[in-house]
């Protein structure tokens, strides 16, 4: 969601934090700014809409200081503004947030009534106009921090910089991540080590309610309880390179192209080919015991554990839930003994996974995490990470996250497995060497690229388009429609083939399209029976099928992509067709977006970390 960045001892400070929220503009945002101390003033710009505005008042109005923080905001409390953008400042001081403050308005009414004026609708402007008026009193300026966030309900990430103090920084966190970044004579603060990239890789991860007193050549941190604490420096292996384009028109385009090298360093991280076995990290999970999985994620993360669900319960024999993380906590689910409680989140800060998995262990539920950041929030919860090994991911729209979140579930299905059903250890041992073919299967989608691309220009023509699928086509099916719908803006659902009958099928004429995935697997003659359906009513299908469901379906299509055939028996296939049979639905929603001129990376409305419920 939004982002931050800041920096002490450089001259170039503004420069400096303009090029670190250009590398968090994948998180989305709808206004940005930059602050910096000079001559004992706050200086400021802000513009709403992309960097490339604010880049254009900053030409207008040079803001100069060797200490700066910048912000991208992603709208919660006001409209996209220049007066809602961040930072929010007063005469001495200014602040960037992240998260929400839950009690502001009371805040807000108790300043107001001692003179102190507000001119944004954010939450956010309460924290600078409370520092002010601790200031005033005459607290010392962390002192003034400290009492601050003792008042404050809700999460936040913050920066702070005063007027009176032009090599200084403070920042503090409570459910939002953070990080400071180490330097030569100089040092950083952000939310994701991504916005440092180019500038430092060692890094640490501020915990929960660390405050951090930062200048040039000083880091010093306390812990919520007063006590100055060291936390761990990690050397961070982003890049510079590894957050380019490369050749390609988009970050979304590069990163579905991206998915047989990633998936292979899954495959490689997790799998030994020599010995047969599966690697993963020490736990005292006791795999052979474990009563039920519950399975959390938000958007394409529950996605990807809705099909492990039919994993889990075929091949490791263990009863499998997946449940929508924003929802799954207000239910008060009852958990049993021995269960386990799987959250996947690429950031490893989603608000909503965060606080299920709270939920869950004060349940008693071992938690497992299957994460892209492995220094986050839901990370340090744990008792098992399983990282999906996919690099940054900067489209706002997952892919190569998807597919490898969906590698790395396999991986814990089949080792369940292997606990769970000793008796079954060949097969098992079949279906897991058969992942190490996912990267040459994907290479061959890929030649399908040209075909999908004049497909999707057709698509583009259409307002409503429906997808089917059975067993564990059906969650891609429903990947295949978010992914559509988020970066195209066509209206887009997903369906499990054998409910249309039960009320979508009304919806079908000559001008609907159906996209239908629909491999030979045991399920293909009820999806075939369900197609033929849709045709009778006039329906357009797309079929997304291999040589022997294009062959039954045929002369009934509107259009096809014929994708490769899968060998193997049926668990393998059940593990192996959900990652292929993703590709195809990436790109033609990939397509659709370019032909329809639709900001790919960037959609409207859209923020790629989500940190607020």
């Amino acid at each position: 969601m939004c982002g931050i960045i800041g920096v002490t001892g450089r001259n170039d400070a503004a420069e400096i934090v303009v090029e670190g929220l250009k590398r968090l503009e994948y998180r989305g945002y709808d206004s940005a700014g930059v602050a910096t101390v000079n001559n004992g003033k706050i200086e400021r710009c802000r513009a709403e809409g992309k960097i490339k505005n604010l880049e254009r008042v900053l030409d207008e109005n040079k803001i100069t200081g060797n200490t700066a923080i910048g912000h991208t905001r992603w709208a919660t409390h006001g409209v996209p503004s220049e007066k809602n953008a961040h930072p929010h400042a007063t005469e001495r001081v200014a602040v960037v947030h992240n998260g929400i403050i839950e009690n502001y308005l009371k805040l807000r009414k108790e300043l107001e009534s001692k003179n102190y004026k507000f001119v944004s609708d954010t939450d956010t402007e309460v924290i600078p106009v409370l520092i002010t008026s601790l200031l005033d009193s005459g607290l010392g300026k962390k002192q003034a921090v400290e009492k601050a966030i003792a008042s404050f309900e809700g999460a936040y990430a913050i920066g702070v910089i005063f007027a009176d103090e032009p090599d200084f920084i403070i920042a503090t966190r409570h459910g939002a991540p953070l990080v400071v970044g180490y330097g030569d004579k100089v040092n950083y603060i952000a939310s994701d080590a991504l916005a440092l990239a180019t500038e430092t890789n060692r890094i640490c991860y501020l915990e929960e309610g660390d405050v951090a007193e930062i200048k040039k050549d000083i880091v010093k941190i306390t812990d919520k309880q007063g006590r100055e604490v060291e936390r761990k420096i990690t050397i961070s292996s982003l890049s510079a390179i590894s957050i380019g384009k490369e050749n390609y028109r988009h970050f979304m385009q590069k990163e579905i192209f991206e998915q047989p090298t990633v998936i292979g360093d899954n495959i490689h991280a997790y799998y030994n080919p020599v010995t047969s076995e599966i690697n993963f990290p020490k736990t005292d999970i006791d795999y052979k015991n474990i009563s039920k999985i519950t399975l959390v994620g938000c958007g394409t993360s529950y996605y990807a554990a809705l099909t492990a669900t039919y994993w889990l319960e075929r091949i490791a024999g263990v009863e499998a839930v997946a449940e929508i993380a924003s929802e799954f906590r207000y239910r008060k689910p009852v958990l049993p003994k021995n269960g386990i409680a799987v959250f996947l989140s690429q950031s490893g800060e989603t608000a909503d996974t965060l606080a299920a998995l709270k939920y869950c262990k004060l349940a008693g539920q071992k938690i497992v995490s299957v994460l892209n950041v492995v220094q986050s929030s839901i990370g340090r919860e744990s008792d098992l990470i399983l990282p999906i090994y996919s690099g940054p991911e900067i489209g706002v729209a997952s892919t190569k996250a998807f597919t490898t979140q969906l590698v790395t579930l396999a991986f814990l299905a089949l080792q369940i497995a292997l606990h769970k059903k000793p008796e079954d250890k060949d097969k098992i041992n079949a279906a897991t060497k058969s992942l190490m073919e996912l990267p040459s299967y994907i290479s061959d989608v890929f030649a399908l690229d040209k075909q999908i691309e004049e497909l999707a220009a057709d698509l583009s023509n259409y307002k409503n388009v429906m997808y089917v699928g059975r067993g564990v086509s059906f969650p891609i099916a429903m990947e295949g429609a978010l992914k559509l719908k988020e970066i195209s803006y066509i209206h887009a659902e997903a369906y499990a083939s054998g409910e249309l009958k039960h009320g979508p099928i009304a919806l079908i004429d000559e001008n609907f399209p159906i996209i239908a995935i629909a491999p030979n697997d045991e399920l293909f003659e009820k999806s075939a029976s369900n197609i033929r359906e849709i045709a009778a009513r006039g329906g357009k299908i797309i079929l997304i099928g291999d040589k022997h469901s294009i062959s039954q379906l045929k002369d009934v299509c509107y259009k096809y992509i014929e994708m490769p055939s899968l060998e193997g028996d049926e668990n393998i296939k059940s593990i192996i067709s959900p990652v292929i049979y993703s590709i195809p639905v990436q790109l033609l929603a990939y397509h659709t977006a370019v032909h329809k001129g639709t900001d790919v990376d960037q959609p409207r409305n859209l923020a790629k970390s989500v940190t607020v419920e």
